[in-house]
C-alpha cells in the first residue's frame, strides 16, 4: 500500500459579485411584483403575501455576507431571479469545465506537475452540466492529461468523497496521482424567489492534486486518513432529472430547485457530522487536541461553530476554524477545500488538520492531513 500526499490545490473565483444590499433590492422588488399580481388571492386568505428579506435577517441566519458568481445581471432582475449563461455550441468547452479547468491548472502548477503526470481526473460536484459526455472527462481532454476521468456527484460531500476515492486508488497502486475537481455553479440550481434559501449559494471552482507520498521534496499534505458516511434523508432535496419530461413535469415547479427543511438539517446534521468526525480521529490515532486547524464546509456560521465546539471540546478560535462563506457564501463540494486553500500555508512539519464536508444524502466526509 502506497502513502498519499496533497500536493496542490487551485482556486477559481468568479469576477462579479453580488452583496446582501444588491441580493436584498432585487428580492424585495420581487416580492411586490408578486404580490400586487396576486393582491386578490392575498385579499381573500388563499394565499400568503410574500414577505421581505433584509441583509440583517441573511447574516444572523448565515454569516454570509457576499457570493461571487458567473452572472448577476439575471438573479437581480425582478421579472427572471435566475442567472443568464449563454447557450455554448457542442464544440466550446462548458461552463463546468472552464472553471474546473482554471482551477485544475493552478492545483498541478501548485503542486511542481504538469497535466502529463495527471492519472486520474475526477469531477466531483453537487450538479453536473449534463449527464454526458463526463464533465470530468472534456477537463481531462482540455488540460492535455493521460489516464481516465468519470464525474461523481455525491452533493456538498462531493470533493471529501472524491478525495477517498483517488487516495484509495494512489493507495492501492492502480494510478499514480490524481486531480479532483470541484466546479460548483450553484448559483444556477438555487431558488432566488425564495427568501428562505435565496442568500445561501455561490459560485466557484477547487482542484485538489493528490500523488503518491514518495520522495517528495516540496511541502505537501501527508493524507494520514479519509473516512466516507451516508444516510438517506428528504431534507436536502432537487427533482429534477431526465425523467422530468415523463412526468409531465416541465412547468415552473419549486421542487426543481434546490429545497431544504432547514430546521430539521440543523438538528439532524449537526450530530451526525460531529460523532463521525470524533470516530474517525479516535480511529486514526489523533486526539482532538492534535488538530492545529478545522476546514470545514462552508455552509452556515452557526454550524460551523456548533462542530468545532464539539470537536474542540471548547468554543474554537477563529485560527482553529476559518470561515469564507461570509465573502464566497455556500459552495457546496468547493467550500472546505477554499478554507484549505487559503488557511494552509502557515502549517509546519507534523502539524495536523482536517477536511470535512457534509450536506444533502445526507453525507459526511473527513481527511486527516499532516504536514509533511
Amino acid at each position: 500500500m502506497h502513502k498519499v500526499a496533497i500536493t496542490g490545490t487551485g482556486l477559481f473565483t468568479p469576477s462579479q459579485v453580488i452583496t446582501n444590499d444588491e441580493l436584498v433590492e432585487a428580492f424585495n422588488a420581487y416580492a411586490d411584483l408578486w404580490n400586487a399580481e396576486n393582491a386578490a388571492a392575498i385579499e381573500a386568505g388563499t394565499v400568503k403575501a410574500k414577505p421581505h428579506s433584509s441583509s440583517e435577517f441573511i447574516v444572523a441566519a448565515s454569516g454570509i455576507e457576499n457570493r461571487y458568481v458567473l452572472d448577476k445581471e439575471g438573479p437581480l432582475d425582478p421579472a427572471r431571479m435566475f442567472p443568464r449563461l449563454a447557450q455554448r455550441s457542442d464544440d466550446e468547452p462548458g461552463y463546468m469545465a472552464e472553471i474546473g479547468v482554471d482551477a485544475a491548472q493552478k492545483a498541478i502548477s501548485a503542486a511542481g506537475r504538469t497535466a502529463a503526470d495527471v492519472d486520474l481526473v475526477i469531477c466531483a460536484a453537487s450538479n453536473m452540466e449534463r449527464a454526458y459526455p463526463a464533465v470530468g472527462v472534456e477537463i481531462q481532454q482540455l488540460l492535455g492529461a493521460g489516464g481516465f476521468a468519470f464525474d461523481m456527484n455525491v452533493a456538498c460531500s462531493s470533493a471529501t468523497f472524491g478525495i477517498q476515492t483517488a487516495a484509495d486508488m494512489i493507495r492501492a497502486g492502480s494510478i499514480r496521482s490524481a486531480i479532483v475537481v470541484n466546479p460548483e455553479i450553484c448559483s444556477a440550481h438555487l431558488e432566488w424567489r425564495d427568501r428562505d434559501c435565496h442568500f445561501i449559494f455561490g459560485d466557484v471552482a477547487t482542484a485538489t492534486y493528490l500523488e503518491r507520498d514518495e520522495g517528495l521534496d516540496r511541502p505537501h499534505f501527508k493524507v494520514l486518513s479519509t473516512r466516507c458516511a451516508t444516510q438517506f434523508s428528504n431534507n436536502i432535496r432537487n427533482n429534477s432529472g431526465f425523467l422530468r419530461r415523463t412526468h409531465d413535469a416541465m412547468d415552473d415547479r419549486r421542487d426543481m430547485q434546490f429545497m431544504q427543511n432547514g430546521r430539521k438539517v440543523f438538528k439532524e446534521v449537526l450530530p451526525l457530522v460531529s460523532q463521525h468526525i470524533a470516530d474517525h480521529l479516535s480511529d486514526t490515532g489523533v486526539e482532538a487536541s492534535d488538530l492545529r486547524r478545522l476546514w470545514l464546509h462552508q455552509a452556515n456560521k452557526s454550524m460551523n461553530d456548533y462542530i468545532g465546539k464539539k470537536v474542540l471540546g471548547r468554543p474554537p478560535e477563529p485560527h482553529e476554524q476559518p470561515n469564507v462563506l461570509q465573502d464566497y457564501a455556500n459552495t457546496s463540494s468547493a467550500g472546505s477545500i477554499i478554507a484549505f486553500t487559503k488557511y494552509s500555508d502557515d502549517f509546519e512539519t507534523g502539524d495536523k488538520g482536517l477536511i470535512c464536508s457534509f450536506g444533502a444524502g445526507y453525507s459526511v466526509g473527513s481527511v486527516v492531513v499532516e504536514r509533511g
